[in-house]
């Protein structure tokens, strides 16, 4: 089996991005960008990743899906929200967090982070000290959000962080990312990235794949 076929099992296998998981319709538009950025923050603390995609999902359907929305929700409605997706360990401080990121946005950039977009000018590390300053992201929160926000913001292509590139090595794949990144269209690159965390993640992924 060459490289290219075991890539394109494992996308059949674990492609759709987290996003999509999450039910978040991705775009280069406020709201969607924003239910991404909230992900990010959810999916970065030591908690499971369907936990934090569920939680994300309970977030948007209780309509917080801007940054206006969770701005004005209120702290107990935060953490409800998170409490029926069983995102408990770190609800009552998560809940804080998500409010002042909201608000932090909104004065900054509008609640728009396509003018984060701007001022990164392309650059990864110029995003991540931005959204740094969004709380409880964090780096790994950073790394998150430019993994799935690559397959709308292409300047950011091709971004396979250590811990897809850690997947890329158990499947024997090359764990160079320009050298990986060929093996895939470019409209594909989330979803492997995302595809490749999973097998970091999911014990015998990726035993099924090869």
């Amino acid at each position: 089996m060459t490289q290219r076929d075991t890539i394109q099992r494992l996308l059949a296998e674990a492609g759709p991005t987290y996003a999509a998981e999450a039910g978040i319709k991705l775009a280069d538009k406020p709201a969607p960008l924003y239910r991404l950025l909230v992900l990010s923050v959810l999916l970065s603390t030591r908690i499971k990743a369907a936990i934090a995609v569920d939680a994300a999902r309970e977030l948007g359907a209780a309509g917080m899906g801007t940054a206006r929305a969770m701005a004005d929700a209120t702290w107990q409605q935060r953490v409800d929200a998170l409490g029926r997706a069983h995102y408990k360990r770190y609800d009552e401080q998560t809940a804080t967090a998500l409010g002042d990121g909201a608000r932090y946005l909104l004065e900054e950039y509008g609640g728009d982070l396509r003018r984060v977009r701007a001022a990164a000018n392309g650059e990864f590390r110029t995003l991540a000290r931005l959204l740094a300053k969004v709380p409880r992201l964090g780096p790994v929160g950073a790394e998150i959000f430019a993994r799935e926000v690559q397959l709308v913001w292409p300047e950011f292509r091709p971004h396979l962080d250590r811990k897809a590139l850690q997947g890329a090595e158990k499947l024997g794949l090359p764990t160079q990312p320009g050298r990986l990144a060929k093996l895939v269209g470019p409209e594909e690159l989330a979803h492997l990235a995302a595809a490749l965390v999973r097998v970091t993640l999911e014990r015998g992924l990726a035993d099924r794949v090869t």
